[in-house]
């Protein structure tokens, strides 16, 4: 089964594993997808995809990010928005404060 993981499925991922290791876990298995996306009048806003909200509690992932970045951002059906381009700068908060491996962040060109 492709796509999102079940509570199920990270406790059978995580065994009897302490909740540290098993978020690490968790973090490590993930696809993250950046984009950025033009709205009206050009504004522009960065979103992140992918993130596992078993994993994850994407509103305090998205409150982080807003802080370190010093812009608004919302939470809309199950990825995080950011106003701005921030690609790369939320690139390095998911790699360093997050755990997650640079290898599993991939950016998405608009097709316009």
């Amino acid at each position: 089964m492709k796509g999102k993981n079940s509570k199920a499925d990270i406790e059978v991922l995580c065994g009897g594993l302490p909740p540290e290791l098993c978020v690490q876990l968790g973090a490590e298995q993930q696809i993250i997808k950046i984009k950025l996306e033009k709205r009206k009048f050009g504004k522009e806003v960065t979103v992140i995809e992918g993130l596992d909200q078993t994993v994850f509690d994407l509103w305090k992932v998205a409150s982080h990010l807003k802080s370190k970045l010093a812009t608004g951002g919302t939470v809309k059906n199950g990825h995080i928005e950011i106003q701005g381009d921030h690609r790369h700068k939320v690139k390095s908060i998911l790699i360093n404060e997050f755990g997650i491996p640079p290898d599993n962040i991939i950016f998405i060109e608009s097709s316009e």
